[in-house]
């Protein structure tokens, strides 16, 4: 019960940060380019990095608290630091083709997508 009290806690407080964080930076900086997104994901990565380092280096985090920040708060703030994060592992297990091939098809299939998505939404 304490992990599912967990991932609600972390993803709400996640989710609140990316709609502050965003609006904060396309209120500065407009929205002809997606700022917000970028800044989301960047810092939403660089936020993982540490955390991971924390937990799998350092050891100060223990199960409950990767489940509050890495799953649930990382996870709602960006999915985009999530794909990072399981590239790298894949990286530091010797698999570099299989990381940036998760990158890359993420990415692309993911727009491909969006787009079939879309046009789909606009038919029905």
């Amino acid at each position: 019960m304490i992990k599912f009290l967990n991932l609600v806690i972390g993803g709400a407080a996640g989710t609140i940060a990316r709609y502050l964080l965003a609006g904060f930076v396309y209120r500065v900086a407009g929205t002809s380019f997606p700022y917000g997104t970028l800044i989301v994901n960047a810092s939403g990565c660089f936020i993982l990095g540490i955390l991971a380092s924390l937990a799998d280096k350092k050891f100060v985090l223990g199960p409950d608290a990767r489940i509050l920040l890495m799953i649930g708060f990382c996870g709602a703030f960006t999915t985009f630091s999530t794909l990072i994060f399981e590239s790298d592992n894949l990286v530091r297990n010797g698999q570099a083709i299989k990381a940036f091939s998760n990158i890359l098809i993420s990415v692309i299939l993911g727009f491909i997508l969006y787009r079939v998505g879309s046009l789909l939404g606009e038919i029905i």
